[in-house]
């Protein structure tokens, strides 16, 4: 049983060198949910203008950084009146532009990556509006919607219905810093992390598992190491498709990243496969739920497409620049854990936790949770 240990304790190791950032990053993320209202979301994205993708861009980063609440999400804005391509643009920000997934990728795998992610997510938005604005046809969307009025459940929909922001008049700071100030941010922090610790715990355990079992020099050779020209071409096209049959969205692919960037993976490759948690395989069946077959195709067609252009860019772009890391050191942990400014971090930051945890308890966050893998919206307000 040494080679399961052995999986186990790296993936044991890693949880306890990105356990602050982790708390760190949902808890910043809850204040901003916490002060952005609902309806200002959905008023914002009415159309497919610069504008309005402008807004998507930026109101999805202060949204939820769970794929499946985002992609629920999305469906319901666009059931309200936000166009197809301000939806979409949005599930994209807020998955892949958010607070807590730059801190960890900083912290894995280096200040290039967080970098590359707000370069690359702004050219795969870019691209994507450029993509639907040629292809999508008025028809589809039309089918799109009609679908998605059917009202069939996909995954964490009682957690992308509910809006925890705090009403009423006051500045932000105000706003926060009253009770139901830090009883929205406790709400949303615990709700945050239910809904992603699923693809936390599995993306650390398949690490554990790579890291463990898998030889460095069948990565060397699946990303053609010794061939770097073939390996720039190939990186951002195997990257999405690793994502897409390893299951694990969100956060929780950042330590899979890191293992493959130390196997040998392109810098460019990197960027796609971290941007592709929005076409695993779960979350396509979820589109073709919400959206039927067609738009399903559609979504992944122009998805993949864009995240191998947008790690294109960024892999010519950072070297021309010199930004691309010349050593692979990515943080995958031999197992130990010791006395140093890590673990004094995670004391200081599990406190934090704790508090909101506690104001979680006492403020009726229980009732809420048991909820939030609920039925979807019935009726929109269009």
């Amino acid at each position: 049983m040494g080679w399961l240990w052995h999986a186990l304790a790296i993936a044991g190791s890693m949880t306890w060198e990105i356990l602050w950032a982790l708390i760190l990053g949902f808890a910043l993320s809850a204040v901003v949910q916490a002060v952005v209202r609902r309806e200002s979301v959905t008023r914002a994205l009415g159309t497919d203008d610069a504008g309005a993708l402008a807004a998507a861009t930026g109101l999805g980063m202060a949204s939820s950084s769970c794929s499946y609440a985002s992609v629920a999400l999305a469906r319901s804005l666009f059931r309200k009146g936000a166009s197809f391509t301000s939806a979409m643009v949005f599930e994209i920000a807020s998955t892949n532009l958010v607070i807590e997934l730059g801190i960890i990728l900083a912290l894995l795998m280096g200040w290039q990556f967080t970098l590359a992610e707000f370069v690359g997510g702004p050219i795969m938005i870019v691209a994507l509006a450029v993509l639907f604005r040629i292809f999508l046809r008025r028809r589809l969307v039309e089918d799109a919607l009609a679908q998605a009025d059917q009202g069939r459940a996909g995954s964490m929909e009682g957690h992308a219905a509910m809006d925890m922001s705090v009403t009423g008049a006051g500045s932000f700071w105000r706003r926060l810093a009253s009770p139901r100030g830090f009883t929205a941010v406790s709400h949303i922090f615990v709700m945050e992390w239910a809904a992603i610790l699923r693809d936390i715990v599995a993306g650390l355990l398949i690490t554990g598992a790579l890291a463990a079992w898998v030889p460095a020099s069948f990565w060397e050779s699946f990303f053609f190491v010794d061939h770097p020209v073939l390996a720039g071409i190939w990186g951002p096209l195997v990257g999405p498709i690793v994502a897409v049959v390893s299951f694990v969205c969100s956060i929780g692919n950042v330590p899979l990243a890191a293992v493959l960037w130390n196997g040998g993976i392109s810098f460019g490759g990197v960027v796609a496969f971290i941007f592709a948690d929005l076409i695993i395989l779960p979350i396509l069946n979820i589109y073709r739920k919400y959206y039927g077959w067609r738009m399903a195709g559609f979504i992944l067609v122009t998805f993949y497409a864009t995240m191998v252009l947008a790690g294109y860019v960024v892999e010519v772009l950072f070297q021309v620049l010199h930004l691309v890391p010349t050593e692979r050191n990515a943080t995958v942990l031999e197992p130990h854990i010791s006395w140093n400014y890590t673990t004094w971090l995670n004391i200081v930051f599990l406190v934090l936790a704790a508090a909101l945890l506690v104001r979680f308890v006492t403020s009726g966050g229980p009732a809420m949770l048991r909820h939030m893998g609920g039925a979807p919206e019935r009726h929109p307000d269009r």
